[in-house]
């Protein structure tokens, strides 16, 4: 489904990710483990052309969406693929109903056509959304306000959800309901690209994932194999 292959990306003169290969298939989830400027969220930048990789002459990176180039598309073009970014944060709109902002979710015109069989599916996965349907945003908990800008995600209709550290900053026993949302996102047949840091917890729903340090990917596996992998429990895990 995505192809990432030897890209380099720049801020500037600063180089941020080397060499660069990932690929995630239909219906996986994939995380990318790294400690805090690893370059992860740039990574995810990259793929829907928040930001753009750089041909550098030594390498001739390419990022690929179903065998078809998407480097050189605007944020816009990729979202209309079937790619949605829920970056770190839960970025939603506070002054708008959750309801609203659900509806915001669907724009584009694939997704406007199913919009209220979406809603019903978002409200399913996320009941607490129901609940609050009529409350403005800014009023929503910090988990709750991540359940929403994850439902927005869903209402385009993603067929890829790359989602940025949904765990940072939740509460414990709300951490473990979010990591059990992926799996059920992903059940529906919605692939994800994993950004996260919570090493433990996101090793264990993963088909398969990496490890990116300064920017260069240094170890890749299914989740259970470095879940094991002895480098990863000194590094990530203190054992």
């Amino acid at each position: 489904m995505l192809w990432i292959d030897k890209v380099d990306v720049f801020y500037g003169d600063v180089q941020i990710l080397w060499d660069v290969s990932l690929k995630v298939q239909g219906k996986e989830i994939v995380t990318v483990l790294g400690s805090n400027g690893a370059g992860k969220s740039t990574l995810l930048r990259t793929i829907v052309n928040l930001v753009r990789s750089k041909k550098t002459g030594r390498s001739d990176g390419r990022i690929s969406y179903n065998g078809s180039p998407i480097d050189g598309l605007s944020p816009e073009e990729t979202v209309r693929l079937g790619i949605s970014l829920v970056p770190e944060g839960a970025r939603v709109f506070g002054d708008m109903s959750v309801y609203d902002n659900l509806r915001m979710g669907s724009y584009l015109r694939r997704a406007r056509e199913i919009r209220e069989e979406m809603l019903e599916e978002v409200y399913v996965i996320f009941p607490r959304l129901k609940e609050r349907r009529s409350q403005k945003a800014k009023t929503l908990s910090g988990g709750e306000r991540k359940m929403l800008a994850l439902g927005m995600a869903l209402m385009s209709k993603p067929d890829l959800l790359l989602l940025d550290e949904p765990s940072l900053g939740l509460q414990p026993d709300f951490i473990t309901r979010a990591f059990r949302t992926i799996q059920e996102i992903n059940q529906t047949g919605v692939a994800i690209l994993l950004v996260e840091q919570n090493v433990y917890q996101s090793l264990q729903i993963s088909h398969r994932a990496y490890v990116l340090e300064n920017g260069r990917m240094i170890l890749e596996g299914t989740g259970k194999e470095l879940l094991n992998n002895p480098s990863i429990k000194k590094a990530y895990l203190a054992l």
